[in-house]
């Protein structure tokens, strides 16, 4: 085998392993902005418990 069609079957290897790379990331992707998306609502959900349980447990609170 020589040296150039050694580096043409190697380009076409990674040419054809580029598309497959694009789509398993697009996974990856959407997976993790999933995951982050869920930690968000879990400290939004936390930060209104904190503060309704703040709120409860000091009835004379000013309200201005």
């Amino acid at each position: 085998m020589t040296t150039a069609s050694f580096l043409r079957t190697g380009a076409l290897a990674v040419l054809l392993a580029l598309p497959a790379l694009g789509l398993s990331a697009c996974n990856t992707v959407d997976g993790a902005g999933r995951d982050v998306s869920s930690i968000g609502h879990d400290v939004s959900r936390g930060a209104g418990a904190t503060q309704g349980a703040i709120h409860n447990s000091v009835p004379q609170a000013a309200t201005h």
